[in-house]
């Protein structure tokens, strides 16, 4: 009898496993119907230039879609790269990502794409056959409507470079955390709003900013790494980065060491209170890169109008005070 027993459990947990296994497979990929948004690109140079300063500035296109880490190093440091794609982001143990070519390259770039997929792909997480991005490492969902279109007519501006870049790779593990987790599922009911805060020293800038653009709340704020879902309170800090040796060494750092982010919130103990001053603060700015290994955009938030840092800071230092200990910013596991 007991045989029998333990013979039945085993047949049902390989039925179970062997369902879950076919339903990762059939699901993974899963496409999506969600209509283009109205939005039309523009060849006024003004518009092209607001494009230019979000790409290279708060919103860090530049950083991460050239095609090695030699080149994101250089990047980060102020040089005008073609954003050919290419570089390979490890997500261990889900997988490999790689940058895509956002020039306007007909066969391997953005060329291959009408305004109304790239638009889509920005506003709701959904590449141009359907199928979902991850949409916490580019939350520009509700970036306003003339932030969107400066962006795309930016990029649709460029010079096209022919670069093929390989299909991102998933683990089984992988596959199951995009068919089960929010993050990798698209954005179906964003809530922009036509134009974007004036690029003023106020609040509401700041939030914009540090929410639809720069992504700051995406960072500092603890989250599970396997589903990229928060975990702590929003700008506490605490969200870890795994070691990423090709970069620490490329850049002079230990292979070896973790980063993690800190609190920006506004309390006694946190990273945000050494800046007694929003002057103390845009000057660590203008500093750029301090620390080597750390993951944090320096070049591009370098750059950076005095408003929109102003804008930060004023943001920042009016969120409610969390005391939560993010722990050292360096350490090793």
């Amino acid at each position: 009898m007991l045989k029998k027993i333990i013979f039945g459990i085993l047949i049902l947990l390989i039925v179970v496993i062997g369902g879950f296994v076919v339903y990762v497979q059939m699901n993974w990929n899963k496409t999506y119907d969600i209509p283009y948004p109205d939005l039309q690109v523009s060849n006024d140079s003004t518009v092209i230039e607001r494009g230019k300063y979000l790409v290279h500035g708060p919103a860090h296109c530049s950083n991460c879609h050239v095609a090695s880490v030699a080149e994101m190093i250089a990047a980060d440091a102020g040089e005008n790269l073609p954003l050919k794609g290419g570089v390979e982001f490890p997500f261990p143990p889900l997988g490999v990502m790689y940058t895509k070519n956002l020039t306007p390259d007909p066969s391997t770039g953005i060329g291959r794409y009408s305004d109304g997929e790239l638009f889509r792909m920005m506003r709701h997480a959904l590449k141009p056959d359907g199928t979902a991005t991850l949409s916490v490492l580019m939350p520009f969902w509700d970036m306003a409507d003339e932030d969107l279109i400066a962006v795309v007519s930016y990029l649709r501006s460029q010079a096209p470079v022919k670069n093929e870049v390989r299909d991102n790779e998933w683990t089984f593990m992988g596959k199951a955390v995009r068919v089960m987790a929010p993050a990798f599922h698209p954005i179906e009911n964003p809530t922009p709003s036509s134009s974007a805060p004036p690029m003023e020293a106020t609040i509401a800038r700041g939030e914009y900013l540090s929410r639809y653009v720069a992504n700051c709340v995406g960072c500092h704020t603890n989250r599970d790494m396997n589903t990229f879902e928060a975990i702590g309170p929003e700008y506490a800090g605490g969200m870890e980065f795994e070691p990423w040796p090709e970069f620490a060494l490329a850049v002079g750092g230990d292979p070896e060491v973790w980063m993690r982010t800190p609190n920006i919130t506004p309390h006694p103990n946190s990273a945000l209170s050494k800046f007694k001053t929003v002057e103390e603060w845009k000057e660590r700015f203008r500093q750029g890169r301090l620390i080597n290994i750390s993951q944090m955009h320096w070049g591009p938030f370098s750059r950076m109008t005095d408003e929109d840092l102003e804008a930060l800071y004023l943001y920042l230092t009016s969120l409610e005070p969390s005391d939560y200990d993010a722990g050292e910013l360096m350490f090793k596991k």
